[in-house]
C-alpha cells in the first residue's frame, strides 16, 4: 500500500493498522476525504440494523473533507473567515427521503457537521434539492438552518468552524454548558471521543 492514514493533527502518534478499520465509517463508499465524518464512527452494522428495526431510515450524503476542517477561525470578526472548498453530492433518493419523512411528521437528524454541511448547501434556494459540486458554506452564529431538526455530533476544537457551526445550530450559551459538562464528566473529545445529541 501507499501513503498513510490521514489522521487529524491533534493525534500525535504515527497512524496504525487499526486506524484502517477504526477512521472508517461503516457506509462510506467514495474515497476523496483526507478525515473521517467521525460522528459516523458511532454507527457499527449491528446499531445501523437496530435503527432500521425501530423504523429509523436512513439516507446518505457525500462530502469529501478536506484538510481545512481542523484550521481554526483566525479573523477578529467570524464572517470574515473564508472557508475551504469542499466537493459534496447530495442524491436525488437522499432528498425524497427526507421529503417523505418531513411529510409524515418526522425528523431530519444529521450525523455529523459535514451531513448538515452538506444538508444546508443543497438547501439555499430554501428547500432541499439534488446537488453535486462544491462548497464553502460557513454556518456560524446567526445562521438560519433549512434542513435538520437534530444533530449528533462529537465535542470539537476550540475556534473551530465546527464548533460555531454547532453553536448556531444550539446556541453558544447551551454550548458552554454543554462543553463545561462534557470537561466536568470527563468526556472524550474530538475524532475518537463521545458525541452528543443536540435538538
Amino acid at each position: 500500500s501507499v501513503g498513510h492514514m490521514p489522521l487529524p493533527p491533534y493525534i500525535e502518534r504515527e497512524d496504525s493498522v487499526n486506524d484502517f478499520s477504526r477512521y472508517q465509517t461503516v457506509y462510506g463508499e467514495v474515497p476523496g476525504a483526507v478525515a473521517a465524518p467521525t460522528a459516523g464512527l458511532h454507527f457499527d452494522e449491528d446499531l445501523l440494523k437496530q435503527l432500521s428495526d425501530k423504523g429509523v431510515e436512513s439516507a446518505f450524503v457525500t462530502l469529501h473533507v478536506g484538510a481545512g476542517t481542523f484550521q481554526p477561525v483566525r479573523s477578529d470578526l467570524i464572517e470574515d473567515h473564508v472557508m475551504h472548498y469542499e466537493y459534496l453530492e447530495v442524491p436525488q433518493e437522499t432528498v425524497d427521503k427526507c421529503t417523505q419523512a418531513r411529510q409524515r411528521g418526522g425528523r431530519i437528524i444529521a450525523v455529523g457537521t459535514t451531513t448538515v454541511r452538506s444538508l444546508e448547501s443543497a438547501s439555499q434556494s430554501g428547500e432541499l434539492k439534488p446537488f453535486s459540486g462544491e462548497t464553502d458554506i460557513f454556518i456560524y452564529p446567526g445562521y438560519q438552518f433549512k434542513s435538520i431538526d437534530a444533530l449528533i455530533t462529537n465535542f470539537h476544537l476550540p475556534e473551530s468552524t465546527l464548533l460555531m457551526l454547532i453553536s448556531a445550530f444550539a446556541g453558544k450559551d447551551e454550548m458552554l454548558r454543554c462543553y463545561e459538562e462534557a470537561i466536568t464528566e470527563e468526556y472524550r473529545f474530538f475524532s475518537y471521543g463521545d458525541a452528543m445529541f443536540i435538538e
